[in-house]
């Protein structure tokens, strides 16, 4: 029997146990759930999306993080609750209490936070809402966002991710910097979100 014979064949006997006229077919459920992938997929991953990515160990991201910040001129910059100030000392920090409202957040400089999760695989940061990364607003509406990743946040596939995430939160997955694609297939940059993303992964805990 051919693979095509086989399908088809795996489908009548599905929609026929549906309708109740043969024995139902035990489906199989063994998806892969892991993968071997890490830092480096992940890496490539966010060069092929155009985010700039670097590598630092726990000394050096206080200064990595303020690095980055002057040399792309943010200095108003979004700061969620739960920051380090030494991130920010040289900046000028907007607080979200009480709430920045869009016109603030459109006039800030960029985006400052941490994630819940990163997926080599992907090569997404997903944001839940909690400390060190705050309301989904602030980091749609800046043009401009900074995201610091713990390597001991790095799991390789989707399905590792998910098992880890609270899905009542409000999950936001970032793959690069936001862009579509017009009918002609012109990329356009920032169109739902931050037009510029950088990424310092913290390889030490």
């Amino acid at each position: 029997m051919s693979a095509r014979e086989q399908v088809l064949a795996d489908v009548r006997r599905a929609i026929a146990a549906g309708a109740g006229g043969a024995e139902g077919v035990e489906i199989p459920r063994d998806y892969r759930t892991r993968s071997d992938d890490g830092l480096e997929t992940f890496i490539a991953r966010l060069g092929h999306y155009g985010a700039q990515s670097q590598r630092v160990d726990a000394s050096g991201l206080d200064e990595a993080v303020r690095a980055t910040l002057r040399v792309r001129g943010v200095r108003r910059v979004v700061a969620p609750e739960g920051l380090p100030d030494s991130w920010l000392a040289e900046s000028d920090p907007l607080r979200d209490e009480p709430p920045l409202d869009p016109h603030e957040l459109d006039g800030a400089d960029g985006v400052l936070t941490t994630c819940a999760v990163a997926i080599a695989e992907t090569g997404s940061i997903v944001l839940d809402g909690s400390v060190g990364m705050g309301r989904r607003a602030l980091t749609l509406v800046p043009d401009y966002h900074l995201c610091v990743v713990r390597a001991s946040r790095l799991v390789g596939s989707v399905p590792e991710a998910i098992s880890l995430l609270e899905p009542t939160r409000p999950l936001t997955f970032v793959s690069g910097p936001s862009a579509t694609v017009d009918i002609e297939m012109v990329r356009v940059a920032g169109v739902h979100g931050p037009r510029t993303l950088d990424v310092i992964i913290c390889t030490d805990t």
